[in-house]
């Protein structure tokens, strides 16, 4: 039996988030891990071996949004804002992400933009259960916050070459013995 468009809607249900999605998670995880000191776009470029022209346009969009503090001049660079640890990984992929649209008839267009009726449109359940499958992709992704995929921290500087942050061992005074002169 031949099934008209099941190889368009196979192709419209091919859920990936874009390279920029990756990447503005990249910078966010990179930053909360090296949670001292100023980063700069080549480092994190290093760590991950990614391109740093796409970097730059990621950083540039996390600034804008407020959850990135950038440091302009010779010893500039980048930080996390404090708040932005408590960002979901939901909200990330949402401000970087343009269309969450599972099937053409989220919008009515099919992926060249053309006006398309779906002749069982009044009767077909499936638009239901792929909101229901968005909506509960989303509810995952906000249980997460970047300090959450932050930890444990020492494995992921491991792998990010970053050096541990210098622990200060507190120096306690030792107390001499009193004597009772027995």
């Amino acid at each position: 039996m031949n099934i008209p468009h099941v190889d368009s809607v196979a192709n419209c249900l091919s859920m990936r988030l874009t390279d920029y999605t990756d990447y503005s998670l990249r910078v966010l995880l990179y930053l909360a891990v090296r949670s001292e000191g100023l980063a700069t776009i080549q480092d994190i470029s290093d760590a991950y071996g990614i391109s740093k022209n796409h970097l730059m346009k990621v950083v540039q969009r996390l600034a804008e949004l407020g959850w990135v503090e950038t440091v302009r001049g010779r010893n500039g660079g980048l930080r996390l804002f404090e708040h932005s640890s408590a960002l979901t990984v939901g909200e990330v992929v949402r401000a970087a992400e343009s269309d969450f649209a599972l099937v053409a008839c989220f919008t009515g267009s099919d992926a060249n933009g053309n006006h398309r009726d779906c002749v069982i449109q009044s009767q077909c359940r499936l638009k239901g259960i792929f909101e229901s499958a968005r909506d509960a992709f989303f509810r995952e992704l906000d249980g997460y916050t970047i300090r959450d995929i932050a930890e444990p921290a020492s494995p992921l500087m491991s792998l990010l070459a970053l050096k541990p942050s210098a622990t200060v061992v507190p120096i306690v005074p030792v107390v001499p013995a009193v004597s009772t002169g027995t």
